[in-house]
Parts: structure tokens; sequence; C-alpha cells
């Protein structure tokens, strides 16, 4: 694992130098237009498609490549939103090579809301939708999100939203200009999602970066949506949102959480960990506090905090709705940027929170009403925490 101080001054020098965070994203020796010219990459209106074989459903900006046997998702940006479906990834063999890639196949647009509807109207009017952070493939997303489906047993189908993230360390600079490019398509799709009559709640699952996607858009939802109140996002969970966090405190108040949408049952949950590395770099770069770290920028605020024996960790303002858990003392992993998928007694609270579930005897109270945090269990083992999390162990894959 690169110090945070290094990843740090690595990300910045690539910016001052045009380094490896340009070099991530250029443009390639294969045309576009080479990667999509299979039939495979247009979505045939009424082909069938085998919902049980691929079973959760994606929307995605990244452009496909299809001229190899099975169909990659890369990170370049592509020239419009696709849909389609897939399953938990497996190793392929290509050529001599191995892979680890989702099976997955192309719905064309109305093919897909429609069976989306149907699997909707199967279960509880419940979808989940996951929208990942930084330094991500569509391989480890979609390993996220199957991972998701089965430690929550969710009551309806999974989406993910995938934006062209790179999947490299020091290609920071290049995952933020693609969040902000996207911003545009995915409001406009979680638009779409929030008026389909047949959706009665909308759970709404960020990591990391992916926060900066989600909060406009559903301030955007709010906004224009035809269905006024904007009901069905009704639950939202922010996983180490690497956001700056006065202006998530600005942004969620005019709509996000004003009172009629606590009023309609909005609630926002966010898990943060001040022994998250990743955001600790990105605070470094950034300046300012993420959402997802409770690090005191103002030091007369931490001495304060420290003359009366608390933790100096400082939080987003209370307002009616909004619950932050801090797992700090729970985080597992190298980085510890993803407790809710590593970590059990993140996992468990996380399950309950999808469920609906408002409040857990794991709990423990802290001297803010709306701040909670987790202990450690030391009873658990590394094979505790994988079961209850419903992990599937792969080499390499400890965030």
């Amino acid at each position: 694992m690169i110090p945070v101080r290094q990843l740090a001054a690595a990300c910045g020098a690539a910016l001052a130098l045009s380094g490896c965070s340009i070099a991530a994203v250029d443009y390639g020796k294969i045309r576009h237009a080479a990667y999509i010219a299979d039939p495979r990459c247009t979505a045939q209106p009424g082909a069938a498609v085998d919902g049980e074989a691929l079973p959760y459903f994606f929307a995605t900006s990244r452009l496909p490549d299809c001229r190899g046997d099975a169909i990659e998702l890369l990170h370049h940006r592509g020239e419009h939103v696709r849909f389609g479906r897939f399953d938990e990834p497996r190793d392929v063999v290509m050529g001599r090579k191995k892979r680890f890639l989702p099976p997955l196949a192309f719905q064309a647009a109305p093919d897909w809301w429609r069976a989306l509807q149907a699997e909707t109207d199967r279960r509880q009017g419940r979808v989940l939708l996951y929208v990942h952070g930084y330094r991500e493939s569509f391989s480890t997303t979609s390993k996220d999100a199957a991972q998701i489906a089965r430690m929550t047993g969710f009551d309806g189908p999974i989406i993910e939203y995938s934006w062209p993230s790179q999947g490299k360390l020091l290609s920071y600079v290049v995952d933020e200009t693609n969040v902000y490019h996207d911003v545009r398509n995915f409001r406009d799709f979680l638009k779409t999602l929030a008026e389909q009559g047949w959706v009665r709640e909308i759970v709404i699952v960020s990591h990391s970066l992916g926060a900066r996607l989600v909060i406009p858009a559903v301030a955007y939802v709010d906004r224009a949506s035809s269905n006024a109140d904007s009901s069905n996002i009704s639950n939202i969970i922010l996983a180490s949102p690497d956001i700056d966090r006065e202006t998530f405190e600005r942004d969620i108040e005019d709509e996000v959480l004003s009172a009629r949408r606590v009023a309609n049952d909005r609630r926002i949950t966010i898990y943060t960990s001040r022994a998250d590395k990743a955001l600790a770099a990105s605070r470094a770069i950034h300046g300012y506090p993420r959402l997802g770290s409770p690090y005191c920028f103002d030091p007369f605020e931490a001495a304060d905090l420290k003359a009366k024996g608390l933790p100096e960790r400082c939080y987003p303002a209370a307002r009616t709705g909004l619950t932050v858990i801090d797992t700090t003392d729970v985080s597992r992993g190298s980085t510890g940027h993803s407790n809710f998928l590593l970590s059990a007694p993140a996992c468990r609270d996380f399950i309950d929170v999808v469920a609906g579930k408002r409040t857990r005897p794991e709990r423990i109270a802290t001297p803010w009403a709306h701040v909670f945090r987790l202990e450690p269990d030391p009873s658990l083992t590394n094979d505790d925490h994988a079961a209850i999390c419903r992990r599937t162990a792969e080499a390499g894959d400890d965030r």
C-alpha cells in the first residue's frame, strides 16, 4: 500500500507534470468505433436475454468492447448510456490469458425497462441502485454489486450504474473528471427511474466518488421530476463518501433533506471512518475534509474535544433525516475505504439500513444524537467477517 503522503504527492505531481493521470486516459491505438462495430454492441429490440443466467441489471456510460468472445466494458467514455444484464464475474480464458470478467448482455432500452418492471412487480416494488467509486473496473463493481445482493438478501432487482472509472491508483483526477462529465447522464437515468409508477421505493447505495453523482442527481430529480415529492427516493446510503463535507451540508438543505422530503420518509445514512486512508489522501489533495472521514478541519474544535476527553472526530451538522455511523474502530482492509463490504459490524449495520431499519442495539451513542459508532467484536475471525459480509474472497481484493 502506498503511504497517504506519497499518494497525495504522486497525484499532485501527475497533475502538474501531465504525467500518469493524463496518460491513463490516452485515446489508444484502436478507433473507438472499432470496439462497437460488432452487432453485439447494438442491442436489438425484442432480443431474448436469460434473466436467470444474468440476474442483475446495469446502466453504463462506459464504452464497450465487443471484439472478443466476451464483451467487456472499458474505461473510456461511451457515446451514450447503454443498458443490460449481468452476473457476478468469473474466470474467463481468452487466448492464453485468464481474465476475471462478468458475463453480460445488452438490451434495448424499452426492453430493459420492461424487464425491470416485471422483476420489480414480482417483488415488493423496491429497487436497489448501486453507484461505485474511484479506481474501479466493471469487473470489480459488478463483484461488489453481487456481494451487496447476497449480503442484504434484497427483495427486489439490483441495478448497477457504472461510470468510466479508470480502475487505476494514479488516475484519481481522471476519475473526478469523468464523474463531473457523467452528472447529466446519471441524473437523467435517476429521474426516469424515479418517475416509474411501479417503483415504490429506491434504495441508493453509493461508494466513495459515487456520492458526487448521487447528491446532485437526487437534488435535480427533486426539482424536475413529475413525481412532485420524489417520495420513492427514500433511503440514501453513502459509504465512505468522497465529497466535500461543507458542500454536502449546503447542498442537502434546500431539497435533498428538506422538511417535506423527510416528512415523506427520506433519510440519509453515512458510513465514515477516521482510519480511511483513501479519504485522507483525498483531503490532502483537495485541502478540505471529506464527508466520509471525521477529520477536524478546525483545530480549535479538535482542541475542545480533546479537553473534554472525547475523540478528535468532527461530523456533519445534525439535521432531521441524517444518521452518521462511525466505523473507525471496526475498520478493515489495507485502506479502510470499504468497511461496509469488509467489516462484519459495518456489514451487519448496512444490512439493516438497506432493510429500512432505523435503529440497532449494536450502535453506540455519542455526544451527538445523530452520530453512532460501532465497536469491534474480538471473537470474530477473518472467516467470520467474510461469512457475515457474504464475500467471495479473491486475491488482491483487500480494500
